[in-house]
């Protein structure tokens, strides 16, 4: 029987279960979709419970559609929506609150106490990161001080608090709850780690001053692995949903995951994926690159008995998203539909469209930002925001690629992209206008999922090296630059003045109070 390896990708949106060949080809795929939980204005949950049977039916439904059997499965690796967080109790396993989505603002006036405080430099300095409401540690805290206390079948009441000192509660993001209800384990790796806010990522540990600031009790978190790791997280159960002992043996958050299943092994290296958001990474090797310019500094990869590679990372909260707005308000019926309508106008006449509807990322960080249209004349039809919006997913990586290069001193000369939105040929053309750059996407590009089998499969000499990985890498289509510069440099000077016109705008609306 030929064996494959699996991959959990565990989405904001839904939950996919892939399973790839030694040519790093899809042989099987599943999907299913979560609900979004919205109680209030910029509060955005999901119910851990149901990924986690998400998560079981797409592997089954996977397997049993390409006619697999689970032995066939040499190992399972995961990548996962990063920042989102769950506290759950270790023995039942039962969440004490839904999980906090990563695009969740609730907890920003913590963050700006902690900006007023002075302390946003150390957390930077520590974990490479912005203070602000997207990473796991506000909202860890949040969890503990508001949720509801479980009725226990036993007699431990208590605060929350009090019993994650005890080791009876843990936190941790959804790698570590799916590997945790894998194999009963409680692990995550650096990558997934260096986004909580919570963990010096040069030291490589958890920061006690951190764990203390935000009053997380060391107890509740997991411990920190490799992305790619020997010694396997641990194994599914063979009595389990599976029938059968695989090991589960690699995860990365889904930005690490797709610069892994990109290739992305060498400094200089850069991806962008367009999902819900658009995420902007280059590998800057075994250093970890301060930044200037509003770039978050994260752990690209670690493989078993190397060092941590580093990454430079720009987070740009709304992308996809905004073409899922445009459904939403019925300008379009569908995101096919995008290309055809903003091809139909030579411009947008002067209209831009500003998707800070989660408030703005890098290199901005406004967490008050929101959605904003401007220029907008009795001649603007729906064509013109449709393009507006196209636009601005270009125009928000064009932000985040002069950071990087400011930040790194290396010429991005070409892009790889991967994510839902670059089947669209327009857009991939447009991001190479606005860039001044080439952009390559590739033929599988499931990224995301191929960069987590990819981690898991070489953990259990699956493959052998990462030479084999990069020979399976091709290139589907190449797009370059048709536009000149001086004409995309004045629309791209406008475009500043748009985000200008968004910042700081929810002061008043009772948000996060």
């Amino acid at each position: 029987m030929t064996q494959y390896v699996g991959a959990i990708d565990q989405g904001t949106t839904g939950t996919r279960f892939m399973v790839f060949d030694h040519g790093g080809q899809v042989v099987a795929n599943a999907y299913e979709q979560h609900e979004q939980i919205y109680p209030n204005p910029g509060w955005v949950e999901h119910d851990p419970i149901e990924i986690w049977e998400n998560t079981q039916q797409v592997v089954l439904d996977a397997l049993a559609d390409a006619g697999l059997e689970a032995s066939q499965l040499d190992a399972i690796g995961i990548t996962n929506q990063r920042e989102t967080t769950i506290v759950w109790d270790r023995e039942t396993g039962k969440p004490v609150h839904n999980a906090l989505v990563w695009q969740d603002r609730r907890t920003t006036d913590r963050v700006e106490e902690i900006q007023e405080a002075g302390k946003v430099e150390e957390i930077r300095e520590k974990t490479g990161l912005e203070c602000d409401a997207y990473f796991s540690a506000t909202k860890t805290e949040w969890i503990l001080d508001n949720a509801e206390p479980l009725k226990m079948q036993s007699s431990r009441g208590g605060d929350l608090r009090d019993r994650a000192r005890e080791g009876e509660l843990v936190m941790g993001t959804i790698d570590a709850w799916l590997i945790y209800n894998l194999t009963g384990n409680h692990i995550t790796d650096v990558t997934n780690a260096s986004r909580t806010m919570l963990y010096n990522i040069r030291d490589l540990e958890w920061d006690e001053e951190l764990l203390e600031e935000f009053d997380v009790p060391k107890e509740m978190v997991p411990e920190v692995r490799p992305s790619s790791d020997e010694d396997h997280y641990g194994h599914t159960d063979a009595d389990g949903f599976l029938g059968e002992e695989v090991p589960v043996a690699g995860a990365l958050g889904d930005q690490q995951a797709a610069l892994f299943g990109q290739t992305c092994f060498d400094e200089g290296d850069a991806k962008n994926t367009y999902g819900t958001g658009s995420f902007y990474l280059m590998n800057t090797g075994t250093e970890a690159v301060a930044s200037d310019h509003g770039l978050l500094t994260t752990i690209g990869f670690q493989m078993s008995g190397e060092p941590v590679q580093y990454a430079l990372e720009g987070s740009i909260f709304i992308t996809g998203a905004a073409i899922e707005w445009l459904e939403d308000v019925d300008l379009i019926n569908n995101a096919a539909q995008t290309a055809e309508l903003a091809r139909s106008v030579e411009s947008t006449d002067g209209v831009y469209m500003v998707p800070a509807f989660t408030g703005l990322g890098a290199p901005h960080w406004d967490g008050r930002a929101r959605g904003t249209i401007v220029g907008m004349t009795r001649g603007t039809g729906k064509e013109h925001i449709v393009r507006a919006t196209l636009e601005s997913i270009a125009y928000q990586t064009r932000d985040v690629a002069e950071a990087m290069e400011a930040d790194s001193g290396v010429e991005t000369t070409s892009l790889r992209v991967d994510g839902g939105a670059v089947k669209n040929n327009f857009l991939c053309q447009l991001q190479s206008d606005i860039l001044q750059t080439e952009i390559a996407r590739p033929e599988v590009d499931e990224t995301t999922a191929l960069g987590s089998a990819y981690a898991a499969g070489l953990a259990v000499g699956y493959w052998d090296t990462v030479d084999e990985l990069r020979d399976n890498w091709q290139i589907d289509r190449e797009f370059s630059p048709e536009k000149d510069q001086a004409e995309v440099d004045t629309l791209y000077s406008r475009w500043g003045d748009a985000v200008e016109r968004s910042l700081n705008w929810a002061r008043d609306d009772g948000e996060g109070e």
